[in-house]
């Protein structure tokens, strides 16, 4: 039986049963070709005739490279694919308006609570965090989604362990802000109970918490509604990335996203490569025979495509299509 037969529901039925969704991430371990297939399926839906937008939110950006043409600057129409955009997402804008709106909120704070020490020292430490500019890549994708410009999203992720922080991202906000709000709530209670006027004073940082947990709910929303988006693993038929996404795929349930399936990356194809066959490829082939039994057991059911090694880098619109046929067969 060919590893084809075996898939029970492939990427094309699985999206045919999903017709409202909107959201395509593509996660993996590094080097498997995540931002290849989330190229392909931007360009499949956009041949279907959906308005698609692909983005990068890995930090190490390769759409440009993939499509062979520069899309950093902004939402670029694809040359050669009707309906289809592309943006490298960079956060450098975003962490300079972070910078502005904390240092005015910690400014406004610091008044607040009659402190003379210098707002910039704290905004300093609070963007010095690594994790800073992850959280500017999430605001940014969020941005992306909520703008709701385009009728199919397709998001190339940072590899797994990056992307599993940037997606959970939204529940660790929304714990965060409530106890904020709490805390907010109860000062402004107590300053208000000593004053000697009656009159409430404005709260600025208040406010905008108020207005950060709806966007962050808004966000936690789409991003746990199993109509609208979903996560799809791809692994090579290895013991590493298979290691990987059977870890996350856990987790991504754990935390509400739906996972749309796995997608099996760049299988040497027997048929192709004939009988006079070089003696390591023939090891190259057992040893992925040897996996794909592992993904069968463990993704059995899951599995959306068998994706083969092609004798060139998918790279480019015309490679692209050619991913495309083996991808939505």
């Amino acid at each position: 039986m060919s590893p084809e037969a075996t898939i029970t529901t492939s990427m094309r039925m699985y999206l045919d049963g999903h017709p409202d969704l909107i959201y395509f991430f593509f996660g993996g371990k590094g080097g498997v070709g995540k931002t290849a297939m989330a190229g392909t399926t931007a360009l499949w839906l956009a041949g279907q005739g959906r308005r698609t937008l692909l983005a990068s939110t890995n930090p190490v950006h390769s759409l440009s490279g993939l499509l062979g043409q520069n899309v950093s600057s902004g939402h670029t129409a694809v040359t050669g694919i009707a309906n289809l955009w592309a943006y490298e997402i960079d956060t450098r804008d975003t962490i300079e308006r972070s910078k502005k709106e904390i240092r005015e909120k910690i400014q406004w704070f610091l008044k607040f609570a009659d402190i003379s020490t210098k707002a910039d020292d704290f905004v300093e430490s609070a963007t010095m965090n690594p994790a800073f500019e992850e959280s500017a890549m999430f605001e940014n994708m969020v941005d992306l989604m909520l703008k709701n410009e385009y009728e199919a999203y397709v998001f190339d992720t940072a590899p797994t362990a990056n992307a599993r922080r940037l997606l959970g991202m939204s529940k660790v906000y929304s714990l965060w802000v409530d106890k904020m709000l709490k805390s907010r709530e109860e000062a402004r209670t107590l300053r208000e109970m000593l004053s000697f006027t009656k009159k409430k004073e404005e709260d600025p940082l208040l406010e905008y918490l108020l207005q950060f947990r709806t966007r962050m709910g808004q966000a936690r929303r789409l991003l746990t509604d199993a109509q609208k988006t979903a996560f799809f693993f791809v692994t090579l038929p290895e013991a590493l990335p298979i290691a990987v996404i059977t870890r996350f795929i856990g987790w991504f349930h754990d935390f509400g996203i739906p996972v749309g399936g796995v997608v099996v990356n760049m299988v040497l194809d027997r048929e192709a490569l004939g009988s006079d066959v070089p003696e390591f490829v023939l090891n190259r082939m057992q040893m992925q025979d040897d996996h794909m039994k592992t993904i069968w057991e463990k993704f059995d059911g899951n599995v959306r495509a068998i994706v083969p090694l092609f004798d060139q880098e998918v790279r480019g619109v015309p490679m692209l299509r050619q991913a495309a046929r083996a991808l939505f067969p």
